[in-house]
């Protein structure tokens, strides 16, 4: 048996792809690719997958199937595969280059994710995260609720559906819209141009695909992590050392798809490193001048942090749940108030020992499986003669939580 994946993207067939379905004797393919196809053989409509899987599994014979665009990205054949099969690929162009063509922009330093068949908020804190997203989407995740869930953030939809296809229409999203299925939406952020129109595009390409070309980041590990004080603006103290920074990060565990919460945040040391991480972060400060100063933060790393003026609990109501949350003040209050939002884990830091039982209590009765340390650094500092002394920080009380 032999199976040749056909992709079609609306265009004449190439003679390849026109031989291997002369040749077949089963033909599977969405109903609008069937319905032009005149064929005497079995025709099998793919609105289930598994079952048309199954269909080819069980043909003795030669077999096509004809797919969207490239059915080797985010399609067909890795399904065929995990059935035992190897199919033979003839792909076209897939509907996220068609996408960005349309509009004109390279793509080869996008963000493509996948909402179709899943949970839709992982693709929303990816573009909360990163400003040039492509979403391939699905019902119950289309234009509409990816539009509802970035209200109010600086972001614009590029809707693209039923491309190459005479029934192709693409254009901004505005509220209201209807889109056909299927479609791919083109998530674009602020850019370094003035009038925030389009994303940064007329620089140096990448040299890796899917990531933003500056050294800055986001990406696991770019330029470094648990940055030295000195590289924020912070007032009165209000920032968290980089020592206890770099416990606090691998506790909070950011990455991309997640949404991380730092509240009480200061300077918004910790949220700017979880953005630098990939991570949608949403910093919280009840001082408008550190709102202020973690505004220009996050703008000095290049990375997006939404910043909510208001005193926790109080001001994390109507958030969106976070994945992880860093409690960097607000008493116990603010630490039941998160808990009571389930994040997966939860990072807590105290100057105060006092503070540790309660806390540890608290996640503890909440389900949590817990751990704690204390932090203290002497860092060294040079005296007038060239050598050097131990000068110490003040200690610091990490708790954290982890649901099983």
């Amino acid at each position: 048996m032999s199976i040749s994946v056909i992709g079609h993207d609306g265009g004449p067939l190439t003679a390849t792809a026109r031989e291997r379905l002369a040749a077949a004797t089963l033909v599977v393919g969405g109903a609008r690719h069937l319905a032009g196809l005149d064929t005497p053989v079995e025709t099998v409509v793919m609105g289930n997958v598994d079952a048309a899987v199954a269909r080819l599994v069980a043909h003795d014979g030669p077999a096509v199937v004809l797919a969207s665009g490239d059915p080797g990205f985010f399609g067909i054949v890795r399904a065929l595969r995990r059935a035992g099969l190897s199919p033979e690929v003839v792909p076209a162009v897939s509907s996220v280059a068609r996408a960005f063509a349309r509009l004109g922009l390279p793509w080869d330093d996008a963000l493509v994710v996948s909402a179709h068949g899943r949970d839709l908020r992982r693709a929303v804190n990816a573009c909360r995260a990163y400003r040039k997203v492509a979403v391939l989407t699905g019902p119950g995740a289309g234009p509409a609720e990816l539009a509802a869930a970035l209200r109010g953030l600086p972001r614009r939809l590029f809707v693209a559906a039923h491309l190459g296809q005479p029934s192709e229409r693409a254009g901004w999203y505005a509220d209201g819209d209807t889109w056909p299925d299927p479609n791919v939406v083109v998530v674009l952020g602020p850019a370094s141009l003035a009038d925030g129109s389009a994303p940064r595009s007329d620089g140096p390409a990448p040299w890796v695909a899917g990531l933003w070309p500056d050294a800055a980041g986001p990406w696991p590990g770019a330029g470094g992590w648990a940055l030295p004080e000195t590289g924020f603006v912070y007032r009165d103290s209000m920032i968290t050392k980089s020592e206890v920074r770099a416990v606090v990060l691998a506790r909070l565990a950011p990455r991309l798809g997640e949404l991380v919460w730092d509240v009480g945040a200061g300077s918004g040391s910790v949220a700017v490193e979880c953005a630098r991480f990939g991570a949608a972060t949403i910093a919280v400060e009840r001082s408008a001048g550190a709102c202020g100063d973690i505004a220009h933060n996050a703008a000095a790393y290049d990375v997006d942090v939404a910043v909510v003026h208001g005193t926790a609990p109080a001001a994390l109501d109507g958030l969106p749940d976070a994945d992880a949350v860093f409690v960097g003040g607000g008493g116990q209050p603010v630490l039941g108030a998160c808990l009571a939002r389930r994040p997966a884990r939860l990072v807590a830091a105290y100057a105060a020992v006092e503070r540790l039982g309660p806390a540890l209590a608290a996640l503890q009765a909440a389900g949590y499986a817990t751990g704690g340390v204390q932090l203290q650094a002497n860092r060294l500092s040079p005296l007038p003669d060239g050598t050097h002394r131990l000068a110490a920080t003040n200690p610091v009380h990490v708790v954290w939580g982890v649901l099983p």
